[in-house]
């Protein structure tokens, strides 16, 4: 009875103490985040619930995205990750629960007929060993003194949820891929058609000047020279063709297929992104960017491990309650009430020996905690510095292709010009091979410029958190 009355005691004890909580509550560090970026945006619209459907226009590049998003051996296997983290909550979440074992077993044991046990044994029961068959149920539970199921439950929970995040970020960065990808693949073909553009431009340039040469109007430097102009302009043709392979390859890799032709667009402009966007406060980041997310995750793991790792310097209270049926013969096995065996069991465990060990790991933790912290810090900056540069390079661009255009026009009425003047002798053929050259390499020019624009306003959609679905 006395037995009894401990056991309950404990008991009641343990399940006052169940509250007692020793791990911190997450708050989140102050950021001291700047009120706005150093570049400004329209504000026309917001990207938090933007989906990219309705920022990529082109049904081409909306197939390559949609095939990349469900075929991208990336994506898959974060999404097996997914399900491993998805069950390690589950099972995080019953960590409250007690365990309850059934075992059955029967042993027989011959024993030394010198011994006391076997001497018995063969005067009790006429044999020369001794059987034993035991069933048991036994029951083990640890109470939750110190919260040790709540903070592997936050563990877990922030576990699931960063990764869940990481999976939102990886796709909205598989989406950016592909869209630049795309663009890159655009950029190429413009490239290839400049270059057979300028071939036929030195062509009709070197077979007037042939002409002039057999005349005698001109010596064989300017032909040879007119036609180092027009190899410059060939030898573009396979540097294109090779890219262009390359970058096919490379676009159907990121959508989980074999290398492949890619259907796509016309030209650059087809593929013009009209959709105006906000860049907000900085602020918003936090609820936008699936890495910024994902890194606050990161600590609030990090600050239940912390908990965890000082609950383990505390003591534990465990209950092991357990009923079976005992017998040294078969028949009377279960035999019930004769059979029944019954043990109550209550252990408190505190460490001693392994307090520095378990000081070390606690010490261990809350540093790895400061460090997901400033981790946390970098990733915001960073994402802020990204939004930046891309609403930089995003203002800018219009600028430059502005200028870029208006002096394609010039260089190429500077071509038409030379091409008439040296047909009228007024002007020489150097003038007419640099009129060539320059428009050649502004018209590539115009490309790349084409292309940073297209590039920073996918990134800038990216860095301001993007719509996955």
């Amino acid at each position: 009875m006395k037995i009894r009355y401990t056991i309950i005691s404990s008991f009641c004890i343990a399940l006052l103490l169940t509250s007692c909580v020793v791990g911190k509550k997450y708050a989140r560090t102050d950021l001291q985040t700047p009120e706005q970026y150093n570049q400004e945006a329209s504000v026309t619209g917001d990207t938090v619930l933007l989906p990219w459907k309705n920022y990529y226009k082109d049904p081409l590049l909306v197939d390559l995205i949609e095939k990349a998003l469900v075929k991208n051996n990336e994506v898959l296997i974060a999404m097996k990750s997914m399900e491993q983290l998805d069950l390690s909550y589950k099972q995080a979440k019953l960590s409250l629960l007690p365990t309850l074992d059934f075992e059955a077993g029967a042993s027989r044991n011959y024993m030394s007929k010198n011994s006391l046990n076997g001497s018995l044994s063969s005067q009790f029961t006429s044999k020369n060993y001794m059987d034993d068959y035991n069933a048991v149920l036994r029951l083990s539970w640890e109470a939750d003194i110190w919260g040790k199921a709540a903070l592997q439950k936050r563990d877990a929970k922030a576990a699931y949820f960063a990764q869940r995040e990481n999976l939102s970020a990886l796709k909205t960065r598989i989406i950016v891929q592909v869209a630049q990808a795309y663009y890159n693949l655009l950029g190429l073909d413009e490239q290839l058609k400049i270059a057979e553009k300028n071939i036929e431009l030195s062509t009709s340039t070197l077979d007037m000047m042939q002409l002039q040469y057999k005349s005698g109007s001109i010596s064989s430097l300017a032909v040879n020279q007119t036609e180092a102009q027009k190899k410059t302009a060939e030898l573009l043709v396979p540097m294109a063709k090779a890219n262009i392979a390359v970058q096919e390859n490379a676009l159907q890799i990121l959508c989980g297929e074999y290398p492949n032709l890619i259907s796509r667009a016309g030209n650059l402009d087809a593929a013009k992104i009209d959709v105006s966007i906000t860049a907000g406060v900085p602020a918003l980041l936090l609820s936008r960017r699936s890495d910024v997310k994902a890194s606050e995750f990161a600590v609030m793991s990090a600050t239940a491990k912390t908990g965890l790792a000082k609950a383990n310097m505390y003591p534990t209270l465990s209950i092991n309650p357990s009923i079976g049926a005992n017998s040294f013969e078969f028949d009377d096995w279960f035999d019930f009430p004769g059979s029944i065996t019954k043990t109550l069991a209550v252990n408190l465990a505190q460490p001693i020996f392994r307090k520095k060990a378990l000081r070390t790991a606690y010490e261990i933790a809350s540093l790895e905690q400061e460090k997901t912290v400033i981790q946390f810090k970098q990733t915001f900056i960073t994402a802020v510095g990204e939004v930046s540069s891309a609403l930089a390079k995003l203002k800018y661009a219009d600028e430059r292709i502005e200028r870029a255009t208006e002096k394609a026009i010039s260089l190429e009425k500077a071509t038409t010009d030379a091409s008439l003047l040296y047909k009228s002798a007024m002007a020489t053929y150097l003038e007419v091979i640099a009129a060539q050259n320059s428009a050649l390499q502004n018209d590539l020019e115009l490309i790349s410029i084409k292309l940073e624009k297209l590039n920073a306003a996918t990134e800038l959609y990216r860095a301001l958190g993007g719509g996955v679905n």
